[in-house]
């Protein structure tokens, strides 16, 4: 039985190989050269400001989580256009259920004011 295992264990331990190697090819054939303003930390075109521990609005989380849960949803939908000739009525009445699902949800999310940004 561990004779049905050596492909997947094979599969990894040259995924790893090949991982390390490369690590170890990067590290002594790439350049070192240390600068200052190489070690310096990038803050965007300007000088740093203020503490590099302020804190973020809420907001921009939330809605940073709401572009990818509804983007992603959307995403669903392309795989089913593909075939959607092929699924038949069953499929498109799923499809709508889901689409009204997010329609809800887009919805209830608008209505709580989560997309506004005042």
């Amino acid at each position: 039985m561990l004779a049905e295992y050596w492909p997947v264990l094979l599969f990894i331990g040259v995924a790893a190989g090949l991982g390390v190697v490369l690590l170890a090819i990067g590290l002594l054939a790439g350049p070192r050269r240390p600068e200052a303003e190489k070690l310096a930390p990038y803050e965007c075109g300007f000088e740093a400001f203020e503490d590099a521990r302020m804190r973020f609005d809420v907001r921009y989380y939330l809605l940073a989580i709401l572009f990818i849960i509804f983007d992603l949803e959307i995403a669903f939908l392309f795989p089913w256009a593909v075939v959607f000739q092929q699924l038949g009525v069953i499929a498109l009445i799923e499809m709508g259920l889901f689409l009204l699902l997010l329609v809800i949800g887009f919805a209830y999310v608008w209505k709580k004011g989560a997309l506004e940004w005042e």
